[in-house]
C-alpha cells in the first residue's frame, strides 16, 4: 500500500508547475528541492488517513501535494546560511548552493504560496477547503512550525530544560505531521472525533519520530541519512538531555500512545505498520 500512495503522490508532483513561463529558473528551483525524493512521510498521512475515513486519495491529492510544498520549503530555508548553513539534503546539494542563496529563498516562498493554491484547487466541498486552509495554517505558522523554528534558534544560545526542547520539537517538526494527518480526515468528509484522534497520532508520532532524528544524528550512517551527522552535537536535542538509551525507550513509549490513539478508527493496519517502521528507521 505504501507504494500505491507514493506513485500517486510522485506522480502528481510532477505535474504541478507550468514550463511556459519566464521565469523557468524559479520553477527548476523549486522542481529540484520538491522532486529530490525523501520518505514522502506527510502526502502519505494524507492519503491513508483519507482512504482509513472512507475517503477519495484521488481528490486528496492536492492536499498531499500541499503538505510536501509546505515540508520542502521548510528544508530549503533551514538549509540556508542564516539558518543551518547545510551543504547537503538527501545526498544532494542543498538548493542554495546550487541555484544561489536568493532562488533558493524565492522557491521556497513560491512554494508555500502554491501549497495554498493546491488546497483551494482541490474538488472537495467549500467548507472540507476551508477547514484545510485553517489547519494547515496554523500548523505550519508562528503557532506551529515558524514558531518552532524561532523558539530552536533562540535555543541555541542556552541550556533548555526539557519542557522548553518539547516546546521546540513539538512546533518545528510535530505541527506539520500533525497538519497531514488531518487534512486527510478533513479530505474524506470524517467527523471532529477522527480529526482528534488523528492529531493525537501524530502528535505522538511526531515526537518519537523527532526523538528518533535526534538518536540518528549521533548514531546513524551518513551514507543512509544523505547528510551530515553531529550537526546537532551543540544544540538542545532529547539525546543531549536523556542519551541515545533513554530516547531509544521514548521513541518506543511514544509510537505506543500513537499506535493507541487510532483505536476508534476501523482497519488502521497500515498507519500501526507505518508507525512501527518509523521506529527502525536508519534514514
Amino acid at each position: 500500500m505504501t507504494q500505491k500512495y507514493l506513485d500517486k503522490i510522485e506522480a502528481y508532483l510532477r505535474n504541478c508547475f507550468t514550463d511556459d513561463q519566464p521565469q523557468k529558473i524559479l520553477f527548476e528551483s523549486m522542481r529540484y528541492s520538491l522532486l529530490a525524493g525523501g520518505k514522502r512521510l506527510r502526502p502519505t498521512f494524507v492519503l491513508a488517513f483519507c482512504e482509513l475515513c472512507g475517503g477519495n486519495t484521488d481528490s486528496a491529492l492536492p492536499f498531499a501535494a500541499a503538505m510536501e510544498m509546505v515540508h520542502t520549503y521548510s528544508l530549503i530555508h533551514d538549509d540556508l546560511p542564516c539558518m543551518d548553513n547545510d551543504d547537503y539534503r538527501r545526498g544532494k546539494l542543498t538548493n542554495h548552493k546550487v541555484y544561489g542563496e536568493a532562488t533558493a529563498c524565492l522557491a521556497g516562498d513560491a512554494l508555500l504560496t502554491a501549497a495554498f493554491g493546491q488546497l483551494a484547487s482541490a474538488q472537495l466541498p467549500q467548507e472540507r477547503i476551508v477547514e484545510a486552509v485553517r489547519v494547515l495554517s496554523l500548523c505550519a505558522g508562528e503557532l506551529g512550525m515558524v514558531g518552532g523554528q524561532i523558539l530552536d534558534m533562540d535555543a541555541e544560545r542556552r541550556l533548555c530544560t526539557a519542557q522548553e526542547v518539547y516546546d521546540i520539537q513539538s512546533r518545528k517538526t510535530g505541527a506539520l505531521i500533525s497538519a497531514a494527518c488531518q487534512l486527510g480526515v478533513i479530505a474524506a468528509g470524517g467527523t471532529k472525533a477522527q480529526q482528534n484522534a488523528a492529531a493525537e497520532y501524530a502528535d505522538h508520532l511526531g515526537l518519537a519520530f523527532q526523538i528518533r532524528d535526534d538518536i540518528l544524528d549521533v548514531i546513524g550512517d551518513r551514507d543512509k541519512l544523505g547528510k551530515a551527522t553531529g550537526v546537532d552535537e551543540n544544540k538542545n536535542t532529547f539525546v543531549r538531555l536523556y542519551g541515545v538509551e533513554r530516547c531509544e525507550v521514548m521513541v518506543a513509549e511514544e509510537t505506543s500512545k500513537a499506535i493507541a490513539a487510532l483505536a476508534c478508527f476501523d482497519g488502521p493496519d497500515f498507519l500501526i505498520t507505518l508507525a512501527k517502521q518509523l521506529i527502525l528507521r536508519e534514514n
